[in-house]
């Protein structure tokens, strides 16, 4: 049916190979196909073997019928004449030198031969080889398998893509899950924690207070014993003349005063230290409730993203959330700052208890030094009456003996001047040295030995001249003791009777019994 259906058909013949793309020009014709029967011979063949071209000679002759391009309804052009084109673009198909069928066309060029045969010769060069036909049709079958390759391929990784997205997705989020969790777990132990410190510290405050209570109540306490010795002083006042000496009974009173008062303002001090200590306390305690609250905001923030799931309700995007990042601490700041809170708390609890140890020394070393001071004044009272009894024999050999001491103080701070002025040239001789050396230019401004030395100088003559002082105004002190020392023995002598009426009558009469008891904090 192929043979039968090629013979057919009109031959085209063209006069000469054209562009491809172009229409073609050439004459029909129409009759037996050329090469006879044969089926591998129905088209030209345009390969490189020169055995598959035969000559002109061998083809039949032509069929006195031929079909006028103008019967021809499909082709658009027909009134166009036959053309030789000789095409020069690379839109030809060109054969190897060597074995190129061109070649021997192009001989055949120059032959004489019937228009007819010379339309079947040009037809050649419009033609395809069987091998063309099937190299065309594998490349297509080349082009599909790779194309479907690579669709495949693609199909597969998209496949492999999505398994592993999923799963990295998912352990992602169990990772996240498992993160809440640990974190969870490290927010209810430092919120234990702190708590624990809360009650601790709010423990703590409420003893320290008590304290304070007690501290408070016994500095109101200690207004009668001042008031006694004070009254002791005043009614020494009275007496006449010789007898109003700074005595030891005298200084003994003043002391206790001072001890009284010292006591006082220790209290008061310790009191007023307490109160700060209970600030700092109810500080750190504030900050553990504020650090507990936080904490408890968290928890309860990460629990809630700890029970979220893909089917939870509420959740939704929020663009460029991962974006932003408002955090004020990491991991191991996060846990230093409820570490240094419950630090802090700590210290301060221990400073409260040691405030606490603190308030109970005061309270007892105040007791105990009153008391003792209590005892020393009725001591000195009693010694001072036994020693009016004898003073009148042996005032005035102690008269001599004070004048004796005052001229030789008087002497040692003589002295004692004369060596503070002799350090001020060295002095001077030293500072004028350290001037002189800061002038000195550039590099030469080196701290030296000689530098070293200078300014060691210049500490040790200041340091010397601060002792000279200290002692000078020792002597100074001792000078104005002895002079009062004096004045009382030479008054002493002729109102005896008057002191000893004040000292043994109203002072001892007062300073029977202690007028209050120490308390002991219980700790």
């Amino acid at each position: 049916h192929l043979v039968r259906f090629l013979d057919e058909v009109p031959l085209y013949i063209p006069p000469k190979m054209e562009y491809l793309g172009h229409t073609q020009t050439a004459t029909y014709m129409t009759g037996p196909r050329l090469g006879g029967s044969n089926p591998q011979t129905f088209l030209p063949s345009i390969s490189t073997m020169q055995s598959s071209y035969k000559s002109y000679d061998t083809y039949p002759a032509p069929s006195p019928l031929r079909r006028s391009l103008t019967t021809l309804p499909w082709r658009p052009s027909t009134y166009y004449q036959t053309a030789r084109v000789n095409p020069s673009s690379a839109l030809t198909r060109s054969v190897p030198e060597p074995f190129s069928a061109k070649n021997q066309l192009s001989d055949l060029d120059n032959v004489k031969v019937p228009p007819v045969f010379a339309a079947a010769r040009n037809a050649l060069y419009t033609r395809y080889t069987p091998n063309d036909w099937m190299t065309s049709n594998q490349g297509n079958y080349l082009a599909s398998d790779r194309v479907r390759s690579l669709a495949e391929r693609l199909r597969l990784d998209t496949v492999r893509l999505c398994r592993e997205t999923d799963d990295k997705t998912k352990r992602t989020q169990s990772d996240v899950g498992k993160r809440l969790g640990e974190r969870l777990g490290d927010i209810q132990f430092w919120k234990t924690e702190v708590q624990h410190e809360t009650d601790n510290m709010i423990t703590e405050i409420n003893a320290l207070q008590e304290a304070k209570r007690v501290l408070e109540k016994s500095l109101a306490e200690t207004e009668n014993p001042l008031h006694i010795s004070q009254e002791c002083l005043y009614h020494r006042e009275k007496r006449q003349a010789i007898d109003l000496v700074h005595d030891n009974p005298e200084r003994e009173l003043i002391k206790e005063v001072d001890i009284i008062k010292r006591c006082q303002e220790k209290m008061r001090n310790t009191i007023e230290r307490a109160n700060v200590q209970l600030g700092l306390c109810r500080a750190a305690q504030h900050e553990l409730e504020k650090d507990s609250g936080d904490k408890f905001i968290a928890q309860s923030l990460d629990e809630q993203c700890h029970g979220l799931r893909n089917s939870s309700r509420g959740i939704a995007f929020h663009n460029g959330v991962h974006r932003i990042d408002n955090t004020v601490s990491v991991p191991e700041s996060w846990a230093k700052f409820s570490n240094d809170n419950i630090q802090r708390s700590q210290s301060e609890r221990a400073a409260s208890k040691q405030m606490r140890n603190e308030i109970e020394s005061v309270l007892n070393s105040c007791a105990n030094e009153m008391w003792q001071e209590w005892n020393s004044v009725n001591v000195a009272l009693n010694q001072r009456i036994q020693e009016t009894t004898d003073a009148r024999n042996r005032l005035q050999t102690h008269l001599s003996k004070v004048l004796q001491e005052i001229f030789d103080m008087e002497k040692n701070i003589e002295l004692l001047k004369k060596a503070i002025q002799d350090k001020q040239a060295p002095m001077q001789v030293a500072q004028t040295r350290l001037d002189t050396r800061i002038r000195r230019p550039n590099v030469e401004l080196c701290r030296d030995p000689v530098q070293h030395r200078l300014v060691e100088e210049v500490g040790e003559i200041s340091e010397t001249v601060e002792s000279l002082q200290a002692k000078l105004r020792m002597a100074e002190n001792s000078l104005q003791e002895l002079l009062r020392t004096k004045a009382s023995l030479e008054q002493d002598l002729s109102i005896k009777n008057n002191s000893l009426f004040i000292d043994r009558e109203k002072c001892l009469g007062m300073r029977k019994t202690f007028p209050m008891s120490p308390r002991v904090v219980s700790v």
